[in-house]
């Protein structure tokens, strides 16, 4: 029995919006990949990315360098 698949391009699907508020500049080699990984890098960056447990994990990661934005 096949399983199945969550439709990946719901329209419906829940974005979270970060934006950086502090500079990486002295903090863990991680921490600066992690705001890489997440697309950003420059103070007061803003990306809007999909809810999930893998880019919440990246966020508690970073959370004294970043800020959720709630809409």
């Amino acid at each position: 029995m096949a399983a199945k698949k969550k439709d990946a391009g719901k329209s419906g699907s829940q974005t979270v919006t970060v934006r950086q508020i502090a500079s990486p500049i002295g903090r863990q080699q991680d921490q600066h990949q992690t705001l890489k990984g997440l697309g950003l890098g420059k103070m007061n960056r803003t990306r809007t990315l999909e809810d999930t447990p893998s880019v919440r994990g990246m966020i508690n990661k970073i959370r004294h360098l970043v800020t959720v934005v709630e809409a």
